[in-house]
């Protein structure tokens, strides 16, 4: 079996020396970079031929990429490379990397068109200037040759440990069993269309009821489908951290049912979450995990994969396994994990790893032509989540602190640039001084003082990377995000100016202090492409529906395919009640305490146990748990608080035991409303004192005109779809398995309304 690897893949293996160093060096943006490519290439001659698709054979390795481009007429290729600053300060460990593949593309091109030396160039770009800088080297093809085999050979025993893994892993789940002997009731449909998917290629939306077990039955068919569909990763995308840990939980389950299954399972976490040195900087002269990173990752990276268990596969690759074996060679352990993100068989970690603009996962899975299929958990989530990666915003506090840091007052061009910035800032609040403006494009002078302040920065960060200024950096890299979204800025966004005395009523605005934003709407655009990249994608929630809006709002192709699985359960199950004398519409908001009060109180009398009330805001529930608490008194009740941390959160769930009787007050949307799981006596009724509906405010006014404008049901899209979603969730706790049985109150009038039932899960009889 031959294993094919990009060259850049196979240099960056190979040819990676030295420290790990993230001491800023300014690198251009992906469109930067394009646009980089096709000047230097717009330079050459008539017959230079750009984007040279090329592959070459050593043993059982099969190597391919794509050089920059080939001049027949000077028999010159070239490894182009865009870059921002001074070149005289690029680490030459980088240097050494860009030689290394473009060496190996010029003994492709010699196979190819049969030469016997080359000249070989490392064209560097600035991006800024847009001057050229040329290393060549003329070498023979028998060098070459020679430079080639070399990076082969240190590459091929993996890649033959590699090839025999990938056999071994395709023939084991080829023959796994479920691990559960059968299948719940909705989890069997869940899963055969799961599988269907895969293996036509397809997008599937898929609504499953909530305790029917969808992370296993979307995992288990998505791995059955693996071997005849040649797919290399699978992918599995959560919101949360309760979603990444049912995804571990289910395939160590899967692990246990097989044990000779050779899955590499790893889970990605956030830097904060992994770093050992948080008091010290990414590189070798501070930190020691980063000094001779790349010296001794082979070992670590060996280490890691390896079967320590005699004759069983290496344990799954979470977090502490990472750890171990990471301070076990002295190297990060966070960037250990990202560098065994290229040998995992499933990578388990947040949306942004697949989905951002600059996504660990997307990256890697283009530069080295994977096959992958994705696991999109809680898929409703993923709207807001988008919507979120795809905006930029700039505060004015972040100005302040950049302009009062010490670089900023010793270097004269730093502190002139930010004061450029200031000034555009303030001409732009005094044309606009109402509270709320939308604009129709990003400011054409403030655009330009920003760019022109980045590059300052830039220059200035580059000459001198031992400098390192917090303010200075956090408002350099909102300034960069906000000048990248404003250059993909379409009808998916909106520009908008919200002065301070909008957010602070009692603080009076002055020119400058407003915040600026480009307000992503419609995260589809930027979703669309990521979703088309992987071979197959399953994106699943209990509460996707309708499900035109998630298709819309996500992206999602023509041709996906649409499932909504059956409940597992009745009726019976779930008294679900609709207060139509309540009425928690602002307004009406201190009229409705003392009723919803009295409501919870007859219920909880009537059946003692554990119940969750929700309400739409902190300041409801505080109005609300206060008149509960002097009317009530004997009721134990205790409050979600604003903020709370992990180990708050644990302690307020852990007061739901099997054996507890209360009365728990959250707020809709928040840590408790998904997510968590309370079956049997832990949870047996629910209380929501809201439609979830999204405030009515300027911002949202205008998102409404937006979702009008581009799908015609803008009330719909922008209130009562996302309200409603949130509603579902939050109901969803009290039901977790086929013996559960449970109340729900919706304690609002509205709920009797057609439109409104419409939404709300079939298998409810809403009295």
């Amino acid at each position: 079996m031959t294993y094919t690897v990009a060259v850049r893949e196979l240099c960056e293996f190979t040819a990676k020396q030295g420290d790990l160093d993230l001491r800023f060096t300014p690198a251009p943006t992906a469109l930067e970079g394009i646009a980089g490519h096709a000047v230097a290439a717009s330079r050459r001659g008539a017959g230079y031929r750009a984007e040279v698709a090329l592959s070459g054979s050593y043993q059982s390795l099969c190597v391919r990429g794509r050089a920059d481009g080939y001049d027949p007429a000077q028999q010159r290729i070239d490894e182009v490379k865009t870059v921002k600053g001074r070149l005289d300060r690029q680490p030459a460990s980088h240097r050494h990397l860009h030689w290394a593949q473009a060496k190996v593309y010029g003994w492709l091109l010699c196979v190819q068109e049969q030469l016997a030396h080359i000249d070989v160039a490392l064209v560097y770009l600035d991006v800024g200037t847009q001057q050229e800088t040329v290393f060549t080297e003329r070498c023979s093809a028998d060098d070459l040759r020679q430079h080639f085999e070399a990076q082969c050979r240190r590459f091929i025993a993996w890649a033959e440990q590699q090839v025999a893994h990938r056999v071994a892993r395709d023939a084991a789940l080829s023959t796994l069993v479920f691990p559960f002997g059968g299948f719940r009731t909705g989890q069997r449909p869940l899963a055969e269309a799961v599988y269907k998917a895969a293996v036509a290629g397809r997008c599937l939306l898929a609504q499953a009821p909530t305790g029917i077990g969808k992370t296993m039955g979307t995992l288990f068919p998505l791995l059955k489908a693996a071997p005849t569909q040649r797919i290399d990763k699978v992918f599995f995308l959560a919101a949360k951290t309760s979603g990444r840990q049912m995804a571990l939980d289910a395939l160590a389950r899967l692990s246990d049912s097989a044990p000779a299954l050779p899955l590499r399972v790893l889970e990605l976490v956030a830097r904060d979450k992994a770093c050992e040195h948080p008091d010290k900087a990414c590189h070798g002269e501070s930190c020691p995990l980063a000094r001779g990173f790349y010296d001794r990752l082979s070992a670590a990276r060996a280490a890691a994969v390896a079967d320590t268990r005699a004759s069983l596969p290496a344990p799954a690759l979470l977090q502490a396994r990472v750890r171990e074996v990471a301070l076990q060679h002295e190297v990060c352990p966070y960037y250990l994990s990202q560098e065994l993100a290229r040998w995992a068989d499933v990578v388990v970690g947040d949306y942004n790893y697949y989905f951002d603009l600059g996504g660990l996962l997307h990256g890697l899975a283009q530069a080295n032509q994977w096959r992958t299929a994705l696991l999109v958990d809680e898929a409703h989530n993923l709207v807001e989540r988008g919507r979120k990666m795809f905006t930029a915003e700039l505060h004015p506090a972040a100005l302040a602190q950049a302009r009062s840091s010490p670089i900023a007052a010793q270097h004269s061009p730093v502190k002139k640039a930010l004061d450029k910035v200031r000034r555009a800032w303030v001409a732009l609040d005094k044309a606009h001084p109402t509270p709320y403006t939308v604009l129709e494009t990003f400011p054409d002078k403030l655009l330009a003082a920003l760019q022109q302040c980045t590059t300052t920065l830039t220059d200035h960060f580059t000459d001198h990377p031992t400098e390192p200024d917090s303010a200075l950096q956090t408002f350099y890299f909102d300034a960069l995000h906000l000048q990248r979204m404003a250059d993909l800025l379409d009808a998916h966004s909106m520009v908008d100016i919200t002065q301070s005395s909008s957010a602070h009523p009692h603080r009076a605005s002055k020119p400058g202090d407003s915040v600026i934003c480009i307000r992503n709407v419609v995260p589809a655009p930027f979703l669309q492409p990521r979703l088309a990249a992987a071979h197959t994608s399953t994106l699943f929630s209990a509460t996707l529906q309708p499900a035109r809006y998630y298709a819309d709002l996500l992206g999602l192709p023509d041709d996906h395919v649409w499932v909504d699985v059956e409940s597992p359960f009745s009726a019976h199950q779930l008294q679900v009640q609709v207060a139509r004398h309540i009425s928690t519409r602002y307004p009406h908001r201190a009229a409705s305490l003392a009723p919803i009060a009295a409501l919870m109180a007859q219920q909880f009398r009537a059946r003692p146990g554990n119940y969750l009330a929700f309400f739409s805001s902190y300041d409801y529930l505080q109005q609300a748990a206060a008149l509960f608490a002097q009317q009530h008194p004997d009721i134990p009740h205790w409050c979600q608080s604003r903020r709370m941390l992990e180990g708050e959160q644990r302690e307020f769930l852990a007061r739901f035991t099997d054996t507890s009787q209360g009365i728990a007050f959250a707020v809709l949307g928040g840590a408790f409303a998904e997510g968590i799981d309370l079956p049997g006596k832990r949870l047996i009724g629910a209380f929501l004192a809201t439609l979830g509906l999204p405030q009515v405010n300027p911002v949202n006014e205008q998102i409404r005109e937006r979702m009008q404008a581009l799908f015609g049901a803008g009330y719909d899209y922008t209130y009562l779809y996302p309200g409603l979603q949130k509603v579902v969730q939050a109901a969803g706790r009290v039901i977790r398995t086929p013996s559960d049985e449970g109340t729900v109150h919706l304690m609002d009038d509205r709920f009797a309304q057609t439109q409104v039932r419409a939404l709300l899960p079939g298998w409810w009889t809403v009295g």
